[in-house]
């Protein structure tokens, strides 16, 4: 079947914590925006972009661990595709915030 191929991301949400109607776990991955919020709000705060971004991606460590996961219970490959594609858009919400926040200190 292949393996999922994820980009490297961390994630704080727990698989063993999705074990519900997948309907529910997804119910929680629908507004990144709210967590690159989060994210910026440290920025904001003095923590570094480099640092935050770390703590947004999945290391590759865990995308291996789910790659292997998938391939003994293929029906956790959805949840763990939707949980990286989730990172990807937290990520790249907060990276507009920065580049964002960036460009009006320039014209400040």
């Amino acid at each position: 079947m292949g393996k999922l191929h994820f980009c490297a991301m961390a994630t704080q949400l727990n698989p063993a914590t999705l074990a519900g109607p997948i309907d529910d776990a997804f119910r929680e991955l629908e507004f990144p925006q709210r967590e690159a919020a989060f994210f910026y709000g440290l920025f904001l705060r003095g923590h570094s972009v480099e640092e935050l971004r770390r703590d947004i991606e999945i290391p590759a460590a865990v995308l291996a661990k789910w790659d292997r996961e998938s391939l003994r219970q293929p029906e956790q490959r959805v949840t763990f595709e939707r949980m990286a594609e989730y990172r990807r858009h937290v990520l790249a919400i907060f990276d507009s915030l920065v580049r964002f926040d960036s460009s009006t200190r320039h014209l400040q």
